[in-house]
């Protein structure tokens, strides 16, 4: 599993080098569209999730992808995370309208699933260069560095709620709560970027609405691997082929319960 660790990594990189920063801050006008409503795409997306696919299949011969601009073409693709097989989950760009905007961050993330359950997850960032990568069983690292969070769920809170899909209801209760939190981040519009925030202690908690595999797969095993929490609204595990809306990512359970019972209840 090491030199598939590694493999992975290496594709990433490459494909950063030589797909996604090349095009950043370079896209004409017809490189960038609107594939739903409030939903951008680049030619760097589809491009990079096409290198990034046939790269991955090379090194798990009997696999297949489930990528996020494959989908956008054929919403059926999403029955594969379903197979019993390795199943690859790829997201090119996580964070696609800061890209195309021409700042950071974003990502490029994938993650190895087998029976419907993640096994290994990579997650860089193409412009800090940085690499993190979690495998089941096996920790957490950043730039090979183990990270291992705290399990002290008492210090003052700091973390951001994503409320742009949130139900009007929903939405106002968070507003509410968030009043009685330490310190209330922004967001960065990257969720690859939030959940390595997690694991390296640059904040506490993140709260979804929307959980497509490939916006959480990836940092879900990233943030459980290093010692935090990541379950749905309701408290049960993240399932990455349910249907159901709504997540809440922490450093610890302590701080999950603390964030939840203060935004939700």
């Amino acid at each position: 599993m090491a030199d598939l660790v590694d493999s992975v990594g290496q594709l990433l990189r490459d494909v950063a080098a030589t797909v996604v920063l090349p095009s950043f801050q370079h896209l004409a006008e017809g490189d960038v569209e609107e594939k739903a409503p409030g939903e951008l795409v680049t030619v760097a997306d589809r491009r990079a999730e096409v290198r990034i696919a046939d790269g991955l299949r090379s090194l798990l011969p009997d696999s297949v992808v489930v990528g996020e601009e494959g989908v956008a073409a054929d919403p059926s693709v999403l029955d594969l995370l379903r197979e019993s097989g390795p199943v690859w989950i790829v997201d090119p760009i996580d964070g696609t309208g800061n890209f195309a905007a021409g700042h950071g961050p974003f990502a490029i993330m994938t993650a190895l699933v087998r029976g419907g359950a993640p096994v290994a997850s990579w997650i860089l960032d193409p412009l800090a260069g940085t690499l993190a990568v979690a495998e089941s069983g096996s920790g957490t690292y950043v730039d090979g560095v183990r990270a291992t969070l705290p399990d002290d769920g008492s210090r003052p809170l700091r973390g951001a709620a994503m409320n742009r899909f949130l139900p009007a209801d929903l939405r106002a209760r968070v507003q509410r709560g968030l009043s009685a939190i330490d310190e209330v981040l922004p967001g960065l519009h990257c969720a690859g970027r939030e959940y390595v925030d997690i694991v390296s202690g640059a904040q506490d908690f993140v709260l979804f609405w929307r959980t497509l595999p490939w916006d959480h797969v990836p940092g879900a095993l990233l943030v459980q691997e290093a010692g935090g929490v990541v379950r749905r609204l309701d408290g049960t595990p993240y399932d990455l082929t349910g249907d159901g809306y709504g997540l809440l990512a922490a450093a610890n359970d302590a701080t999950w319960r603390r964030v939840h019972a203060t935004l939700l209840s």
